[in-house]
């Protein structure tokens, strides 16, 4: 799923003079899906992503960040959030053909990968985060939450946020536990990766992608998610609500689903708490692939349906440990803080 593209820009640059460089990834269709009519999920509405980007700007410029690039889209997001900034960082448009999908967002990263950005902040969802690490290779990512079910991205301030990416772009934190390596998803049809998820991935009787997002539990036939997170919205939920002792930490889980059997309460979507029929969980360990039968189908990739399964299609779902490197500003921050970053006056 890595994109091709040549380097040069940003990365020329940098060789000759430690130029550092972010790029920002707003998405302006996040936040708004389906889920707003059949649930209770809030709509996150592009101004306030104009005043989250600004945010991350005046902290990227406070940390002493030379560059920044970001992804045009239809209502000019980054665009609008420096107005009336006056930044020394200096902040310029990729030049790219937008087609207001979702492809906009993986080319996007693409090109900052290959421009030689040292990170990536996104604002989305886990549809975002999905599109992004489909070509941003080792980059690492500070993921912003403005979706609809976000267990991916952070609910993260938008001013520390930029200071954090700053932080990790000038190489002023270089600690092993600022970025930690998320595991992924892979899609295999017939022998071939065609897709990945970063959360989980949904099997569906539906045969049809039509909406994309899932909502109703009675057309789910599995569930298998990356990583056993407590605390979530989403199929996630329902992985982190059942007992799986012994489990390795870094294993994913596999859950059959049947209306007959026994049932779990998870909350699916905001608002939306459901009683799900479990017939069989256990886990997945890292490298290893569960194989999807009885198509045809869908199978919904981070909550949205994506592959569509022919009826002799062989499908199997792969947990890839080595997926996108994700910054912790956290503890990034903290580590600042600690090596006297913030004092002023110092050497």
């Amino acid at each position: 799923m890595q994109a091709e593209g040549g380097g040069g820009g940003i990365t020329d640059k940098k060789a000759r003079h430690n130029v550092a460089s972010v790029g920002i990834i707003a998405n302006p269709s996040s936040g708004k899906d389906i889920r707003r009519l059949v649930a209770h999920g809030s709509v996150f509405n592009n101004n306030e992503k104009v005043n989250i980007v600004r945010r991350v700007l005046l902290g990227l410029d406070a940390t002493g960040v030379e560059t920044v690039v970001t992804m045009p889209d239809g209502f000019n997001i980054c665009g609008k959030a420096l107005d009336t900034l006056h930044l020394t960082t200096s902040v310029r448009e990729l030049d790219m053909l937008m087609e207001s999908n979702q492809g906009d967002t993986t080319r996007a990263a693409a090109q900052m990968r290959d421009l030689g950005v040292d990170c990536i902040v996104s604002l989305g969802g886990d549809g975002t985060n999905r599109a992004v690490a489909k070509s941003c290779g080792t980059v690492p990512l500070l993921p912003l939450s403005t979706g609809t079910n976000n267990v991916f991205p952070y609910m993260f301030e938008g001013t520390l946020a930029g200071l954090a990416a700053g932080l990790v772009a000038r190489g002023i934190v270089t600690t092993p536990e600022a970025i930690v390596q998320r595991p992924r998803l892979d899609i295999e049809v017939n022998g071939t990766v065609v897709d990945l998820a970063l959360i989980d991935a949904v099997v569906c009787e539906d045969q049809y992608i039509a909406s994309r997002a899932i909502w109703d539990i009675n057309r789910v036939r599995m569930v298998v998610v990356a990583q056993r997170l407590p605390a979530q919205i989403g199929f996630m939920a329902l992985a982190g609500n059942l007992p799986l002792d012994g489990a390795a930490p870094d294993s994913g889980m596999v859950i059959e689903i049947n209306p007959q059997a026994p049932t779990v309460l998870a909350p699916i979507a905001p608002g939306l708490i459901v009683a799900i029929g479990v017939q069989r969980h256990a886990a997945l360990a890292p490298g290893a692939c569960v194989a999807v039968t009885g198509g045809p189908g869908t199978i919904a990739l981070d909550g949205e349906r994506e592959v569509v399964m022919r009826r002799n299609d062989q499908v199997a779902i792969r947990l890839q440990p080595l997926g996108p490197r994700v910054i912790r500003p956290q503890h990034v921050l903290e580590q600042a803080a600690q090596q006297g970053f913030f004092v002023q006056g110092r050497a």
